[in-house]
């Protein structure tokens, strides 16, 4: 098998630390990309300038300051990576971002921030475990 792009959806929970670790050590071993994705929640559409235009600004602010971690560990790692920050469902959209981008493996965690929501909705994992067309590399 070859895994020349690896895709890591992080939520800023401790389990999608693990999984960017797991996600580092597999690219080492097969000189792969690996290209981290983070979900925010859709931009509200009801609001009007000035209060839209803040409310996207702050969404941002949020997304980017919670990936900074995983991208400071990418980077003391050396191995080659991207960054995503994209609206949307995260169990729709990473299996979106599988089929438009060719990715060859989706290492994530197998909880996110939001356990009591996953009881009722299904969890993200399950989510991409049926919807990904990649294999899926769960980390604890």
């Amino acid at each position: 098998m070859k895994f020349e792009k690896i895709l890591n959806p992080v939520d800023g929970s401790e389990h999608s630390m693990n999984s960017t670790l797991a996600a580092i050590e597999l690219a080492k071993q097969f000189k792969s990309k690996i290209v981290l994705l983070h979900c925010h929640s859709r931009f509200p559409v009801v609001l009007s300038e000035p209060y839209f235009q803040q409310a996207i600004d702050e969404i941002m602010k949020t997304s980017e300051a919670l990936i900074k971690p995983f991208e400071k560990i990418l980077e003391e790692s050396g191995v080659d990576y991207e960054v995503r920050i994209l609206e949307g469902l995260p169990g729709s959209t990473i299996a979106d971002i599988v089929r438009l981008e060719d990715m060859d493996l989706i290492v994530m965690g197998s909880r996110g921030v939001s356990n009591f929501e996953g009881l009722f909705l299904g969890s993200v994992a399950h989510q991409v475990l049926h919807k990904s067309e990649c294999p899926v590399f769960i980390v604890k």
